[in-house]
């Protein structure tokens, strides 16, 4: 027997099945690492953020006890201001909006279309007493508005039902019969049927030279306006407060400066009781003065 030709042939074998197995595990890896390279290269699946939920805004409750708050549903020291060229015309009225009552100038919806101006006038000394009408340095309110038409127009659409921006100015007259400018107020933009709160600020800033109210002013009036309305809509303001310079409160009459005259006032007119007090008073000091009148003829004709 050739014992060198098994040999050989033996190791001719080995060596074959070892390059077989380096090259088996050599594919593997490669394999495995190009396995691994598409698992790390794979884009991972895309999730959209939950879309958050817009809320429509709230009203602003008063936060402090001496804000003029509608909540009585009476106004006579607030009137609609509608005899200028540039006024809207409207009404007032106190409505309620999300459990909140509010003083709402209420256009005749065509504000938007003539390009006219919201107007609301305060009379101050039927809010104050006289001696704290030339304590008056800061007025804040809090404004808002709505839309009554789709003509807003947006970056999104051209459409919509929503005020958009609101914002405005206001005066007053001051001692020595002049008009005196506040600053404007801004209170952005809304894209609810409703705004929020604006909250308006205006401020006596010469006061120190005379510019403001005092204590001799039978009527001490100041001029809300709201300016470039951008959809048929209407005017609101509520929670309205008096500040002094050191930013305390004033207090507020709750009679409108008519209980010497025993008549309670609503919206500017008497209440209908009240006018039948007041008739009965007049018709029996008529009665009284025809009787006096008839016993002084008598008298002269005897």
């Amino acid at each position: 027997m050739d014992y060198k030709r098994l040999i050989a042939g033996a190791m001719a074998l080995a060596m074959a099945a070892t390059a077989a197995s380096c090259s088996n595990g050599s594919s593997s890896s490669e394999s495995s690492s190009s396995s691994s390279e598409a698992a790390t290269e794979a884009p991972e699946p895309v999730t959209e953020a939950p879309t958050e939920e817009l809320l429509p805004p709230v009203p602003a409750e008063a936060s402090d006890p001496n804000a003029v708050t509608f909540d009585s549903g009476v106004f006579p020291f607030a009137t609609p201001k509608t005899v200028d060229d540039d006024s809207a015309q409207g009404q007032l009225e106190v409505v309620e909006v999300q459990g909140n009552k509010m003083l709402r100038f209420t256009d005749d919806g065509s504000n938007f279309a003539n390009g006219t101006v919201q107007k609301i006038q305060i009379d101050a000394a039927m809010l104050l007493a006289a001696e704290d009408l030339p304590k008056v340095r800061t007025i804040e309110l809090d404004a808002y508005a709505d839309a009554t038409a789709d003509k807003l127009a947006t970056e999104a659409a051209d459409a919509v039902k929503a005020p958009g921006w609101i914002g405005g100015g206001g005066g007053a007259n001051v001692a020595g019969d002049k008009w005196y400018q506040f600053a404007e107020w801004d209170g952005g933009e809304y894209n609810f049927d409703m705004s929020g709160p604006a909250h308006v600020q205006f401020k006596f800033l010469m006061a120190d030279g005379g510019q403001c109210w005092d204590e001799t002013m039978s009527e001490a009036t100041f001029l809300v306006m709201r300016w470039g309305a951008q959809n048929e809509g209407n005017f609101y303001i509520d929670n309205i407060v008096f500040y002094d310079a050191d930013g305390n409160s004033l207090p507020v009459r709750d009679d409108f400066g008519f209980e010497s005259d025993g008549i309670l006032i609503e919206n500017g007119d008497a209440l209908e009781s009240d006018v039948e007090e007041v008739e009965e008073a007049v018709e029996s000091e008529v009665e009284e003065a025809v009787e006096n009148a008839e016993s002084a003829a008598e008298s002269s004709a005897e």
